[in-house]
């Protein structure tokens, strides 16, 4: 199915149309469901059952496995094979954990989301935003990110950016939980973005995935090229706003989660694009390694701007360059 329009997901989410009850989106429906149930057990409870889910998925022949054991071949070197097969295993319980992060987050109350939570470095928030200019919040596509983000709106009023969905029972859901707990910006949604920054509110957004659009280059990630965007330190420019690092840690057993908020970025936006964006890179990096297999590494990172860049996923590639001009796109 395309993807649907914007304002077409607005409109869902104030009326539930009745579109969305076709025989199409029963499926969608019935994992709703399961999620909602997931939502209702305890956090200990959501350990088990998220890992045992992560597991089956880990074992079953998809090409996110392939993909994200190819990722973890390339950025972790160092590690043994079976070092490397460990971290899959445990990457793919993180996201099954994920599947009830993203229970809680788009149904649990603020008092439960904030009783699971450590956050650190509000103070740098609270300075950013005393300079009167808005604050670009940065993190990265951790499986945490869904539940990372409803924690921090529940300290900061918050506007999220994110990508609708092609399904549009999904798309519906996920604006509505967006809009109860901050508020949403479409991912391309440029204008919008800098209207929340003139009004001094903080945006957090994630650039961390592969960008072949305009306003690319070709950025070192763990020491191999990829297609990166750069518009963060032009959206910096244009607003005046301060830059600050947002990485969430899923902690050990019960005991929740810790964010941190990072201090403003000094001399943000420099001289040159690329170079910011390589600096956020060996900060994302840092936090990878610390918890690296709560990172989202079934992600197609490694790709190039034209079709000479190496194939490191084979069969799991898809279009090898971008073939037409896209919209522009954080």
């Amino acid at each position: 199915m395309p993807s649907i329009p914007w304002d077409s997901v607005g409109r869902a989410c104030n009326n539930m149309r009745l579109e969305l009850l076709l025989p199409k989106y029963w499926a969608t429906w019935a994992g709703l469901c399961v999620m909602r149930t997931m939502e209702m057990l305890p956090f200990s409870a959501q350990r088990h059952v998220g890992f045992a889910v992560g597991r089956l998925i880990r074992h079953l022949p998809l090409a996110y496995v392939r993909i994200a054991r190819r990722n973890i071949e390339l950025c972790m070197p160092a590690l043994s094979p079976a070092e490397q097969a460990g971290l899959l295993d445990r990457h793919f319980e993180s996201l099954g954990m994920a599947l009830c992060e993203t229970a809680d987050t788009w149904w649990s109350s603020d008092r439960r989301v904030h009783e699971l939570a450590e956050v650190r470095g509000i103070e740098n928030l609270q300075a950013a935003l005393a300079r009167g200019r808005g604050a670009i919040m940065i993190g990265g596509h951790f499986t945490t990110i869904e539940i990372a983000t409803r924690i921090l709106g529940t300290v900061v009023p918050l506007n999220v950016v994110y990508r609708p969905t092609k399904n549009a029972l999904l798309s519906h859901t996920m604006f509505t939980s967006f809009s109860r707990h901050g508020n949403p910006i479409a991912h391309d949604d440029i204008r919008s973005m800098i209207r929340a920054l003139k009004r001094n509110e903080a945006v957090w957004y994630a650039p961390d995935q592969s960008y072949r659009n305009k306003g690319a280059a070709m950025v070192n990630f763990f020491g191999i090229p990829a297609a990166t965007t750069t518009a963060t330190s032009r959206l910096a420019r244009i607003s005046g706003a301060a830059v600050l690092t947002y990485f969430p840690e899923r902690l050990p057993g019960n005991a929740g989660y810790r964010v941190v908020v990072g201090p403003m970025l000094e001399d943000f936006p420099g001289l040159d694009a690329t170079g910011d964006a390589e600096r956020f890179n060996r900060l994302l990096e840092a936090q990878i390694r610390r918890v690296p297999e709560q990172y989202l590494w079934m992600h197609r990172r490694f790709k190039g701007l034209t079709a000479e860049y190496p194939d490191y996923y084979g069969r799991d590639s898809r279009n090898r360059a971008p073939t037409q001009a896209p919209k522009p796109s954080l």
